[in-house]
């Protein structure tokens, strides 16, 4: 398996990967994956096996510490230099689950968000996540005021510590 920056080409199976991965009123269309991309594509990783994009991490810098539904939204909101990188989602296909896949996207994605002078990390996620997130270094901030999706979420900030 291989973890690269996502190409252009990859925006389909991108949302392909996504719409398996999330109920409908969650999941982000191919034509937002491509508004975003082309907004910033430099922010988004792919999971590569045998040439197939198997899984997939993506987001946007903000200068705040928090994850509002409007950045799910507006791809012009987008700060490449902000403090802060978003993750919008960690998608794996169902066949490659269990195997570190999204484990290894995450710890990839931490680490360039490191490299390019990054604060920290923001997202929210589903209460059965919570541990999940917990084990790379996320410490949940509350219940998030995002309604994405109709679903209830919460606030994990990962404050990265000076020489990481």
């Amino acid at each position: 398996m291989e973890i690269r920056l996502a190409d252009k080409k990859d925006i389909n199976d991108i949302a392909m990967i996504e719409a398996k991965c999330f109920p409908s009123l969650e999941a982000a269309t191919y034509e937002q994956f491509l508004e975003r991309f082309e907004s910033f594509g430099d922010c988004f990783l792919v999971a590569v096996n045998n040439d197939q994009v198997i899984g997939f991490i993506n987001g946007c810098s903000t200068n705040e510490p928090c994850l509002p539904d409007e950045l799910y939204h507006d791809a012009s909101l987008h700060q490449k230099e902000g403090l802060y990188q978003t993750v919008f989602g960690l998608d794996v296909l169902p066949d490659y689950r269990h195997q570190g896949i999204a484990g290894a996207l995450l710890k990839s994605f931490i680490l360039l968000a490191k490299q390019r002078g990054k604060k920290g990390m923001v997202l929210t996620c589903k209460d059965y996540l919570i541990h999940y997130y917990e084990k790379f270094g996320f410490v949940r901030q509350g219940i998030s005021d995002s309604h994405h999706g109709g679903a209830s979420w919460n606030d994990m900030l990962y404050i990265f510590e000076d020489g990481e």
